[in-house]
């Protein structure tokens, strides 16, 4: 996918023309669309990512990744580890108990909040792991 085509589908999901984009970003107009043809100045493709708050590899198509601070495959693996070790506590420890209980023994009611546990669980590593990346990745690799 082309430069021009990556920002057509930001300007979509955004619900903004390419026009009203040159207009936010003071690029002159029809600008953009000229990028097809010509190669645009790395200072107006840092005005575009940084407007639609995607890396500039994204933008040239040098990587799939929106941002750089996005979860890879390892991060989803290392927190699905992670969870899987934190359900094993719970279940083991007796800290989780209702009632004197372990998960494992709990009602249908029960069970519903295991799973919104789980899933806080599961959402709070997820967002650890992205507050970590944008925090400490540093500079030069962004």
């Amino acid at each position: 996918m082309s430069l021009v085509e990556k920002i057509k589908v930001l300007c979509k999901e955004q619900k903004i023309s390419i026009a009203e984009l040159e207009r936010k970003t003071g690029i002159s107009n029809g600008q953009i669309r000229k990028w097809d043809v010509s190669t645009p100045g790395t200072d107006k493709v840092a005005i575009v990512a940084d407007y639609f708050d995607v890396s500039v590899d994204y933008l040239l198509g040098r990587t799939d990744k929106k941002r750089y601070y996005d979860l890879t495959e390892k991060d989803e693996r290392d927190i699905q580890e992670e969870l899987q070790k934190m359900i094993e506590g719970l279940s083991t420890s007796g800290h989780a108990a209702f009632d004197g209980r372990t998960l494992d023994e709990l009602t249908e009611e029960e069970l519903e909040d295991r799973e919104l546990l789980l899933s806080s669980l599961e959402n709070s590593l997820r967002l650890a792991k992205r507050v970590a990346k944008q925090k400490f990745t540093p500079k030069k690799y962004r």
